[in-house]
C-alpha cells in the first residue's frame, strides 16, 4: 500500500518557464510545464524587496507530502510526467491520506495575488467571453466519449446536472439533453450561448463558495479544466457533496493547460501525476465521498493534449 507522497522533481513553478517579453500575455491559455528541463527563459526575480514572491516557490503541501513519503522510507515514486502511461490512473491507488489537509494558505495563492504590474481582479479577467476552447479537438473528444460513457441517458426523466466552471460549451454528447442542466460561470454571454443549458448561474467561487442549491439536488456534476483555478477547493467540494444526490457522480477534467496568472500555486508547481493527487485530496478531505479513482483518457499521448479525470460519487448514506 502506497502512502501518499507527491515526489515532486526539483524544479520551479511554471513562473520561471516564462520569460518578461511572455508576461504581458497574461490571458496565454499555457500548458502547465513544471520541470527545470524545459524552462525556456532564465529565472527573472521580481523587484520584491530582495525575496522572490510565494508564487515562485514549491507549495508547502507538496513539500511536506514529500518528507511524509520519504520518512515512510517508501521509494515509490510518482514522476509528474504524461509520458509515463499509467502514472495518473495508478496515482490514487491505496493512497493511505495523512490524517489532516497538507496544503497552507499559500499553496492556493496566485500570481495575480500579488502586486504585479499585470495583476488583473477575477471580474475583470473573466468580463470579456471567450468564445474559444482551451484544450484541443482530440482533448475534446476524448472527453465527450467519456461524458458518453458514464452520463445518465439523454432526456432520462428526473436527471440534473450541474457543469460547475462552465462556458458557452460543455462538450457534453452531440445531442444530449436533461429536463434540467445548470451552467455556472463567470460570464453571462458565454453562458447565454451554450446550448446544453437548461439554466445558469454567474458566480465567482472564489467570492462565493456556496453553492445556490437544495440538498441532494443532482445526480452529475462537471468541471472541465477548471478545478486548477479554485482557491477555496475544500469548500466548494464540501458544497458538491451536499447538492448531490446520494450516489452522484462528480467528474473533475483536466488537461496540462492554465491560466497560468490564475492558477493556484500548488498546482503550477507540479505535474500532472501531482494534479490527480490534489484533486483527489479535495474529495477525500471534503467527506462524504467514496474514494476518488483516476482515469486517463488522454487521446494521442505526446501529440495532442492530455486529457485526465478524477472522479468520485457521494456516499448513499451521505
Amino acid at each position: 500500500m502506497a502512502i501518499l507522497g507527491l515526489q515532486l522533481q526539483q524544479r520551479f513553478p511554471v513562473l520561471t518557464a516564462v520569460c518578461y517579453s511572455r508576461l504581458i500575455s497574461a490571458t496565454i491559455h499555457a500548458p502547465a510545464v513544471a520541470s527545470v528541463s524545459s524552462l525556456s527563459c532564465k529565472l527573472k526575480k521580481w523587484n520584491n524587496g530582495g525575496r522572490l514572491p510565494r508564487r515562485l516557490v514549491v507549495g508547502l503541501g507538496a513539500s511536506f507530502w514529500a518528507q511524509y513519503m520519504n520518512m515512510a522510507g517508501n521509494s515509490k515514486s510518482f514522476i509528474a510526467s504524461a509520458r509515463l502511461k499509467g502514472a495518473v490512473e495508478q496515482a490514487l491507488q491505496n493512497v493511505e491520506w495523512p490524517e489532516q489537509f497538507p496544503f497552507k494558505d499559500e499553496d492556493f495563492q496566485r500570481f495575480d495575488d500579488f502586486n504585479s504590474p499585470f495583476r488583473t481582479s477575477d471580474s475583470m479577467f473573466y468580463e470579456a467571453p471567450r468564445f474559444v476552447t482551451h484544450i484541443d479537438d482530440a482533448a475534446i473528444a476524448a472527453l465527450t466519449k467519456y461524458y458518453s460513457e458514464v452520463f445518465p441517458p439523454s432526456n432520462t426523466p428526473g436527471v440534473s446536472i450541474l457543469d460547475m466552471c462552465s462556458s458557452w460549451v460543455s462538450h457534453f454528447p452531440k445531442g444530449y439533453k436533461q429536463e434540467r442542466v445548470v451552467g455556472m460561470g463567470m460570464n453571462e454571454e458565454e453562458l447565454k450561448r451554450n446550448p446544453v443549458l437548461t439554466e445558469y448561474v454567474v458566480q465567482d467561487l472564489n467570492l462565493k463558495p456556496k453553492l445556490p442549491f437544495e440538498d441532494n439536488s443532482f445526480d452529475v456534476i462537471t468541471n472541465v479544466v477548471s478545478v486548477d483555478y479554485l482557491t477555496k477547493p475544500l469548500d466548494v467540494f464540501k458544497e458538491m457533496c451536499r447538492i448531490l444526490k446520494p450516489g452522484g457522480l462528480a467528474i473533475m477534467s483536466f488537461s496540462n493547460r492554465c491560466f497560468w496568472t490564475k492558477a493556484i500555486s500548488i498546482w503550477t508547481s507540479t505535474g500532472d501525476t501531482d494534479h490527480a493527487l490534489i484533486v483527489g485530496s479535495y474529495f477525500h478531505y471534503a467527506g462524504g465521498f467514496e474514494p476518488p479513482q483516476a482515469v486517463d483518457i488522454s487521446p494521442n499521448p505526446g501529440r495532442s493534449d492530455p486529457m485526465y479525470i478524477v472522479y468520485s460519487r457521494k456516499l448513499s448514506t451521505a
